[in-house]
């Protein structure tokens, strides 16, 4: 469409299998084919440069940008490595990328470009680069995939995207490389009896389409939360809020579905959005505002020490809190328990905090999520045993949880006095435990001790035990 920062937008799944091994699957082989027909349209769209945005590529502090002009490598799946190897090479638009990361920058995120030799580039985006734009006709941006990052902060990186294209005078093919539901079979199957992995899935992932299929970007981004909930969507589905920020968080699009299949028990589809009114950049004035607060600025949250100079809101009370009344000594004070709302719950008979007099003794604190018994970080087998695990996320989950006790006890993270961390291999985790730890307390200077322990009551490599000041 004449004037439209965006020609047309897809969804796509960037499941290794549709590359390398199609005809081992009808479904397989449907989404191939549905592959073919974006390929052939994006040859007819009149564009700049591909822009990929994929649940695959993650990060954990910020965003990264590709910045390396001609990445070229072999690649091998680290879950489907029995697949074979995949030799890639990108023609990257570096002052586009350049120009994505300075918008992200002016919001306040953390940013890196990255340009050296070997960096990897994701299943997902090469999957999809390799069947979509196998000859790089159009040269590629890709943005990573902020892994904690919650609607309002990936909606705004999507904008970010859509002012960099006006500004570049550019005009961009977007596509979302991303499955729907994204469970898998927990037992080996036959690909020829390959099915969505849960009927419940399955309803979810078809009333998304149907919205898609009706153009209603909008709508669907406003279900996003519910669908992933429901659905187990990939990443949470958040490159569809990314998708909805870039193509200017309205309904006006013509869509098709060209193919909606099972890959290994995930929704994996293949989706074409047209505009129908141009797509236009939002001004950065009218997308910054009240931030609904995301792991992924939690580091800039808990560093922004300027917090601990304001004046602070009262405090969460409860019948069984009265020592958070400041007009009562320290000294005299009772001993009372305090159980947070918004930290992950215990896993035993204990209370996430204890207060006594002048000050705050917290129980063991894992990286677990509240309300659920997922850990961030960590990727298990279809035994549950721990096939590999990130320290930095794990820690930095571990601060997160950290912090809400604290805040829920009327106390701050700046008011932290002492802290022990248990590791599970000090050797291996130290380093990237520590950047993290010290990203987060290196102006606060607690007293620390870190020891290596045998194991930990769940599956997780880190934990703290801390003492602060109410």
């Amino acid at each position: 469409m004449e004037g439209s920062l965006i020609s047309k937008a897809y969804i796509v799944s960037g499941m290794p299998q549709l590359l390398l091994a199609p005809e081992q699957s009808p479904g397989w082989t449907r989404l191939r084919q549905a592959y073919q027909v974006i390929e052939a349209d994006i040859h007819q769209q009149e564009a700049d440069l591909i822009l990929y945005f994929s649940t695959q590529w993650l990060s954990i502090l910020g965003y990264m940008f590709q910045a390396d002009p001609r990445p070229e490598w072999v690649h091998v799946d680290q879950n489907w490595h029995e697949l074979g190897s995949i030799p890639y090479q990108f023609v990257i638009d570096t002052n586009f990328a350049a120009a994505y990361a300075e918008e992200v920058d002016q919001l306040g995120y953390k940013t890196r470009l990255i340009d050296y030799r070997g960096f990897p580039i994701d299943t997902g985006t090469i999957v999809a680069q390799k069947l979509i734009n196998p000859h790089n006709r159009l040269p590629a941006a890709i943005v990573s995939c902020n892994m904690y990052s919650e609607k309002e902060e990936t909606t705004r990186i999507g904008q970010a995207a859509a002012r960099a294209l006006q500004k570049s005078g550019k005009r961009a093919v977007a596509v979302l490389v991303s499955n729907l539901s994204n469970r898998f079979h927990v037992t080996k199957i036959d690909p020829q009896q390959d099915h969505i992995s849960s009927q419940k899935d399955d309803e979810w992932n078809q009333k998304i389409l149907e919205m898609l299929g009706s153009g209603d970007v909008e709508d669907v981004a406003q279900c996003v939360r519910e669908f992933a909930r429901q659905a187990n969507g990939d990443q949470r589905f958040k490159g569809l809020w990314w998708l909805n920020g870039l193509l200017g968080q309205t309904n006006h699009f013509s869509g098709q579905v060209h193919a909606y299949q099972a890959v290994l028990g995930a929704g994996a589809a293949v989706v074409a959005l047209l505009p129908s009114v141009p797509v236009a950049a939002k001004d950065l004035a009218s997308t910054l505002g009240s931030e609904e607060g995301s792991q992924a600025e939690l580091v800039e949250e808990l560093t922004d020490f300027e917090q601990f100079t304001r004046p602070q809101s009262p405090a969460k009370t409860s019948p069984q809190s009265p020592a958070l009344r400041r007009d009562i000594p320290a000294a005299t004070l009772p001993d009372f328990e305090i159980v947070s709302s918004s930290s992950a719950e215990p896993v035993g008979n204990y209370p996430h905090a204890r207060r006594y007099g002048d000050f705050l003794f917290l129980s063991g604190i894992g990286p677990r999520k509240h309300g659920s018994k997922d850990i961030p970080g960590i990727d298990f087998d279809e035994n549950r045993k721990v096939l590999r695990y990130d320290i930095r996320v794990q820690t930095l989950s571990v601060i997160h949880n950290v912090k809400k006790i604290l805040e829920d006890s009327g106390s701050s993270l700046e008011k932290v006095i002492d802290i022990q961390v248990f590791l599970t291999n000090i050797t291996q985790d130290f380093a990237g435990y520590n950047e993290v730890y010290n990203e987060v307390f290196k102006n606060i200077r607690p007293t620390r001790t870190t020891v290596e322990v045998g194991a930990l009551p769940t599956p997780i490599a880190v934990e703290f035990k801390v003492i602060a000041r109410p």
